[in-house]
């Protein structure tokens, strides 16, 4: 097993974004959870509604939606979320575009988080939802060099939106991870948030009694360290 680099200090503020409701709870909700309750403020930020994830017929997807929301909120509470936010982009249907890198800019400019927190895209060894590709790219774009540089995106500085640099960026679900965080303590509080996404637990990787999944992953990459349970990201330092 590697001997990852630990990642000990709490950033003061910290956002991590996610293609879908429930990847930020299944891919870092201990690691969101210890930051909170060490007086961290984390905001969550959604950018697609989701209404492609459920597979029960008769659903449409307007009633989708609306779970889905209802989920996340429920899930963002339980793991004490300062701020949320749902974009409400199309579920499957994200793009590397100007407008929506901008969001995410104007997200990064506005809450000024010392830390983000996002999908890996760049993965390798499995096959991985072009969301989630996209959505990762996007945000590590956002952060450099959009969010940092004055002359990207002025119409934000008009707003009254500063220019912002992100010190850190780290990327769940990555094939080659460096970071681990020592989650001991706080693999309780993320089940009870994915557990908050009920429609979607048939379909996770966790399934529908999260907790015990959760601990066997977190025990898994914490195998060669002195806690029992981790969460692991690659990291990448902004210039």
């Amino acid at each position: 097993m590697p001997h990852f680099e630990r990642l000990d200090s709490i950033p003061q503020r910290a956002m991590a974004v996610s293609a879908h409701p429930d990847d930020t709870e299944l891919n870092a909700g201990a690691t969101v959870a210890k930051w909170i309750a060490a007086g961290c403020e984390v905001i969550l930020a959604v950018c697609t509604d989701g209404a492609a994830g459920v597979a029960e017929p008769g659903l449409t997807s307007g009633n989708v939606v609306q779970t889905r929301r209802a989920e996340q909120q429920a899930a963002a509470r339980r793991l004490g979320v300062h701020k949320l936010v749902m974009l409400g982009l199309p579920d499957g249907g994200l793009d590397d575009t100007t407008e929506f890198r901008g969001l995410i800019v104007e997200l990064i400019r506005r809450y000024r988080p010392n830390i983000v927190l996002t999908h890996d895209p760049c993965r390798h060894r499995e096959f991985s939802h072009r969301d989630h590709r996209i959505a990762g790219t996007v945000v590590k774009d956002a952060i450099y060099p959009y969010a940092r540089d004055r002359l990207h995106y002025p119409g934000h500085i008009r707003q009254g939106l500063a220019p912002h640099k992100v010190e850190q960026l780290l990327l769940w679900e990555s094939d080659d991870p460096g970071i681990i965080v020592d989650v001991s303590g706080y693999i309780d509080v993320q089940a009870a948030a994915l557990r908050c996404h009920e429609t979607q637990l048939a379909g996770l990787p966790c399934g529908p009694n999260p907790e015990s999944w959760l601990l066997n992953r977190a025990a898994a990459a914490a195998q060669a360290e002195s806690f029992e349970a981790g969460e692991t990201f690659r990291r990448l330092l902004a210039p």
